[in-house]
């Protein structure tokens, strides 16, 4: 039976993206212990091509429960499945994304099962001799980071931060078994009927799912000059992103905050506009594919990650940018 279990997450749209990161997560975990790896699939009208993309990215089982009732997320419907789930099979470690969907519903079960729950990691490994999964996250408002583990109980449960890790390369010739979970009346949540689901207007696209985030920090100097990074974001066709700094100072919305107190990203193309590059920041772009950075000083930590570096003032460099984005279009 498969030790190592990941939670994958399901929509309209197929598999997201999440769930494969998961796979390079858990695959080395499994690896580690010398067991094999499972992937858990719940919700309705799965494709079996879906299925099968799970085992060509690590998966050496996958469990799926299609139904109905499972076709919009309820936290108690799906425990509902999870929960016996994981008392049949008793895996040691079981871990999901740091997604509405698994901060929901990994408290939930991780009660129901009486086991330990990290959340929000951002780096897993197994503890030497022991099995016990070491689970790194930030601490005390991103100062720290700080190695949890969870010795008396099992599963051991982890929230993992979306993008703080790429997704493993496909492999068609894995091999893997796909078991179908007959459905169960118990299934059924009787405490929330779910009458439709709405998109809210005006509301930017996630920048953890950008191919392109331009973000602004204190190097700004005010609230006005913001507009800058957001006319250069526009521009661009990317979403706009923020250094804690410049969200602290009421410039942009928490939800735009990047770093490890904020939203891990992994863009094609990163644009850090007069940000310094403390640690926690920089620790969630790493996985960006192509970084920016434009800064006055020519010793900001930023730079050193930085795959071309602007050193100037941003006040001049930004105009020429749109400048010249603009005689491209017009060309």
């Amino acid at each position: 039976m498969a030790d190592v279990w990941t939670l994958s997450e399901y929509s309209e749209h197929g598999m997201k993206d999440v769930s494969l990161e998961l796979l390079g997560r858990g695959r080395a975990l499994a690896d580690s212990l010398g067991v094999s790896l499972a992937a858990v699939v719940l919700g309705h009208g799965i494709e079996e091509s879906a299925l099968q993309s799970l085992i060509e990215h690590g998966a050496d089982v996958v469990y799926v429960a299609d139904d109905p009732c499972l076709a919009d997320f309820t936290c108690e419907s799906y425990a509902n499945v999870l929960v016996p789930l994981i008392k049949e099979h008793k895996p040691q470690v079981m871990i999901a994304a740091a997604t509405t969907t698994g901060r929901t519903l990994m408290p939930y079960v991780a009660v129901q099962v009486h086991a330990g729950l990290t959340a929000d990691c951002t780096e897993l490994a197994i503890e030497p001799g022991t099995g016990n999964l070491l689970q790194t996250r930030p601490a005390i408002g991103g100062n720290i980071m700080a190695t949890i583990k969870s010795p008396d109980h099992r599963p051991q449960m982890a929230t993992i931060r979306p993008r703080s890790t790429k997704k493993p390369m496909r492999d068609g010739s894995r091999v893997g078994t796909i078991v179908h979970i007959p459905p169960s009346p118990s299934w059924k949540n009787a405490c929330v009927e779910v009458l439709g689901l709405r998109s809210l207007e005006g509301q930017n696209a996630s920048i953890e799912e950008a191919e392109i985030v331009v973000s602004g920090g204190k190097g700004l100097k005010k609230r006005d000059n913001f507009t800058l990074v957001e006319d250069l974001a526009k521009a661009l066709g990317g979403e706009v992103g923020a250094s804690r700094d410049a969200v602290d100072r009421g410039w942009a919305a928490y939800p735009h905050q990047v770093g490890l107190s904020g939203k891990t990203v992994s863009p094609r193309l990163y644009v850090a506009v007069g940000i310094s590059g403390a640690i926690q920041h920089l620790a969630g772009i790493k996985t960006a594919k192509c970084i920016v950075a434009i800064n006055h000083d020519e010793h900001a930590n930023i730079l050193d990650l930085a795959d071309f570096a602007l050193v100037g003032d941003l006040f001049t460099i930004l105009p020429e940018i749109q400048k010249r984005l603009e005689a491209r279009r017009q060309a």
